[in-house]
């Protein structure tokens, strides 16, 4: 094997590792995303903060709910939301709240990252002096001790260092998705209804598959429907979860 085999080979072993301890040793991606939820029984009333029917709309007009993919997202919901005991009103007007859903891919933006990098040092291999010392036999049959020198060749040695962290600059498209609940019943004094809860929740990376993300984003949603977390928190979903799993099976 030569030097510089060796030295990708060791330094792939050491990104290697580097991925496992990120990783625990599960082959699924694992995805981290960004939720922030509100629930606002003490303005809704105990009867609506546990409302069980529901009508989904579109709260974007650009969302066209004809369409395939809203069709497949709006399922992904209702899937997520059976998860929480609700089920859909056989008609809008039976409904206990109005849910708007919103979903999309932001534009591109420059986001910097700390990358890690393994630090390798390669030693050639080099030729050296070796000096050794002889006994050898005399024609007259004596002996005598001589110096020998001899060039030896030392194999070169490749030695892992460390990481080493970088700044880089990376394109990143956040994907997201937003539910909202609102009282099913007509504004008043040009308000509309009240809130009853919503839930947003968002990746940020450089993949621009949105339709890859949404079984992801919506299974965020799962654990937090009716919930307050305060301030906008991160969540850790690996692709391989059971809510994952649920959500894409749909219902």
């Amino acid at each position: 094997m030569n030097s510089s085999h060796l030295q990708r080979s060791i330094a792939a072993a050491a990104a290697g590792i580097l991925v496992l301890l990120l990783t625990g040793c599960d082959s699924s991606k694992t995805y981290t995303v960004q939720v922030d939820a509100i629930a606002q029984p003490a303005e809704t009333g105990p009867a609506t903060a546990s409302a069980q029917s529901y009508h989904i709309r579109s709260q974007n007009p650009q969302l066209e709910e004809s369409s395939l993919r809203y069709k497949e997202v709006a399922d992904y919901v209702r899937t997520a939301l059976s998860g929480k005991g609700m089920y859909e009103a056989p008609t809008p007007e039976k409904a206990d709240v109005v849910i708007d859903i919103d979903y999309g891919m932001d534009a591109p933006r420059i986001k910097f990252e700390t990358i890690s990098q393994p630090i390798i040092v390669q030693q050639p291999g080099r030729y050296v002096t070796e000096t050794r010392y002889v006994t050898r036999r005399r024609p007259d049959g004596t002996f005598e001790t001589v110096e020998v020198q001899t060039q030896v060749y030392v194999p070169g040695t490749t030695e892992f260092l460390g990481m080493q962290e970088s700044v880089h600059p990376v394109v990143v498209y956040e994907k997201f998705l937003k539910l909202s609940a609102r009282e099913n019943r007509e504004a008043t004094e040009g308000r509309a209804p009240p809130e009853v809860w919503s839930v947003n929740v968002s990746a940020e990376d450089n993949s621009q598959e949105l339709r890859k993300y949404m079984p992801i984003l919506a299974s965020a949603t799962a654990d937090y429907i009716g919930t307050n977390t305060k301030e906008s928190k991160p969540v850790k979903i690996n692709e391989g979860d059971e809510v994952v799993t649920f959500i894409k099976k749909g219902m």
